[in-house]
């Protein structure tokens, strides 16, 4: 795994996860850089001493300079429950950070959702298709799927990591975690060695929050290098049956990976 990352861009800064991201990357130490649409907009929602970068994820021509000279990306970033929003925002983002970053190294945390391998929803394959292109991208990453934001009770703080994405209500009895600290693993993963090549669905139970996320990290079963889904998911896509967008994305983002040393 690579050194610890020292400048962090993150993807949907200004979004109620990504918020709480930049924060929690500040007071980790990182130095933290900000993709917006809206500068003026997001000055005001940001912690001061976040670096504001103008750009677009759906825009791919507008992305050259946010990914220049960061060492990690942390995508929170996501729009509805539609396939075409989904398609076009969540995945395209994805898709086209990955391509901007020219074959360079860096440090990934994706957040996408529990209950994205549920079989026969659009949107939510979508959501699993950009979880491929990151573990295709040859970086090293961690896949975080939350449960349902902010439905926990306030004595629920201890952070549970499950695998398997085997809780697929559509509803909060599929698990639910706080927002901030859907952040704080997100950050912590940048760092933690036990959380390369990692997905996992978090959740919280009842109970305070643990100082050190190593030891929960290190009980997870990694991906394997040779698969593009995770550990433990039942999934059955082919990529031959897959749509030409993906296909297409997919093997750019494989070529990319022989341009610069991983």
């Amino acid at each position: 795994m690579t050194d610890r990352p020292s400048k962090v861009l993150i993807a949907g800064a200004t979004g109620s996860i990504g918020r709480h991201a930049a924060a929690e990357a500040l007071r980790q130490g990182y130095t933290v850089r900000a993709l917006v649409r809206d500068k003026a907009r997001a000055a005001k929602i940001l912690p001061d001493g976040v670096e504001l970068v103008v750009g677009d994820l759906t825009r791919p021509e507008t992305l050259a300079a946010a990914v220049q000279e960061v060492d990690a990306i942390v995508f929170t970033h996501g729009s509805t429950t539609s396939e075409r929003d989904v398609r076009d925002n969540d995945y395209a983002g994805v898709a086209n950070v990955l391509k901007a970053r020219r074959g360079r190294r860096v440090r990934i945390a994706l957040m996408t959702a529990i209950g994205t391998t549920r079989p026969g929803v659009a949107y939510a394959t979508w959501k699993l298709r950009s979880e491929r292109l990151v573990r295709a991208s040859g970086n090293p990453y961690t896949i975080v799927r939350p449960g349902w934001f902010d439905y926990n009770q306030p004595d629920q703080r201890t952070i549970v990591m499950l695998q398997g994405d085997k809780r697929q209500a559509g509803s909060p009895a599929d698990g639910v975690i706080a927002r901030d600290q859907i952040a704080r693993v997100l950050i912590d993963s940048l760092h933690i060695d036990a959380a390369n090549h990692k997905t996992l669905e978090l959740i919280a139970d009842h109970g305070p929050e643990q100082d050190e996320l190593t030891p929960v990290f290190a009980s997870l079963t990694p991906d394997s290098g040779e698969s593009l889904d995770a550990a433990e998911d039942d999934v059955n896509l082919p990529v031959t049956n897959e749509p030409e967008t993906f296909r297409h994305d997919l093997a750019t983002i494989t070529a990319g990976n022989h341009k610069v040393g991983g």
